[in-house]
């Protein structure tokens, strides 16, 4: 802590972080833009603008966290910091679950309220929704790979909370074992999900000649189950950065918020996963006969 500090609090000094990371996030979103429709003379499908916005994320990403991890080895992180750093943990998880609440929302909808399509005046529209999944979807059998998936995520939770306790008592060779297990079955859970979607894209499911004005159903079911894929990926990331400090021996059974807020995200990600599984793998489906 700075000399002649007289308070608990931690004044941040200067950061190029925040305008940096602006502007870097500013030109992806203009590149993605870009990219879909062409904007300022370029042409749709120019994608070097975005790439170039994102490696500027990632590196103010990187730059601003390794900040952060050097302010709390230099003894900044005060427990009334750290009570802050969890609250902005805790506001930051409850953002997630609402970003999630709006996929459900929209998979529910269509899912109880369906009927409603068919009093449109095009028949195409009425066949397409008299059921739920509409006429053609073939959907993703429940208990094949999006089974193996959810025992691979409920085993992942038991082996970060193993490696959480672990570090608590003192076991750092529990804790590495804990962590390199999470990680490995993270890794497993985005493989086995890449070929769940490449298997569903080669074979057609959602987006057949049969299957008229289904879209909106492979729409809710790639952005659900693809943004949870997109965390799981984000937090193997963030479980592998606290395995990597971890044996560098900055991590101590009384300070290690930063692996305590990786388990926190980890814990979100695999009940959101449960959600996902039990009703748009299961109930829906197979409500429906599929």
């Amino acid at each position: 802590m700075a000399q002649g500090v007289k308070h608990d609090y931690h004044l941040v000094n200067p950061s190029p972080w925040p305008l940096v990371s602006s502007a870097a996030a500013t030109i992806m979103m203009l590149g993605g833009v870009v990219w879909m429709k062409g904007l300022f003379g370029l042409e749709k499908g120019t994608s070097w603008v975005f790439l170039a916005g994102l490696a500027g994320v990632l590196y103010s990403m990187f730059g601003w966290w390794r900040d952060v991890v050097k302010e709390s080895r230099a003894g900044d992180h005060t427990p009334v910091v750290g009570l802050g750093l969890r609250y902005g943990m805790i506001l930051f998880i409850a953002s997630e679950v609402m970003f999630f609440v709006a996929w459900f929302w929209v998979f529910f909808e269509m899912a109880l309220f369906h009927q409603h399509r068919t009093l449109s005046s095009i028949e195409e529209v009425r066949a397409a929704w008299a059921t739920w999944p509409p006429h053609g979807v073939e959907t993703v059998p429940a208990w094949h790979l999006p089974l193996v998936n959810t025992l691979t995520l409920l085993l992942s939770g038991t082996t970060v909370t193993w490696a959480h306790h672990a570090l608590q008592t003192g076991d750092r060779k529990g804790a590495k074992w804990g962590l390199i297990l999470t990680v490995a079955l993270g890794v497993l859970f985005t493989t086995i999900q890449v070929y769940e979607y490449a298997h569903i894209l080669e074979h057609k499911y959602f987006f057949n000649t049969e299957a008229v004005n289904s879209g909106l159903y492979g729409s809710a079911f790639f952005m659900a189950t693809g943004f949870h894929g997109f965390h799981v990926l984000i937090g193997t990331i963030f479980l592998t950065v606290c395995l990597l400090r971890l044996l560098s021996g900055q991590f101590t059974p009384q300070k290690h918020f930063g692996f305590e807020a990786a388990a926190w995200y980890w814990h979100f990600v695999d009940v959101v996963w449960l959600f996902l599984f039990a009703f748009i793998y299961v109930v829906f489906a197979g409500a429906a006969g599929h």
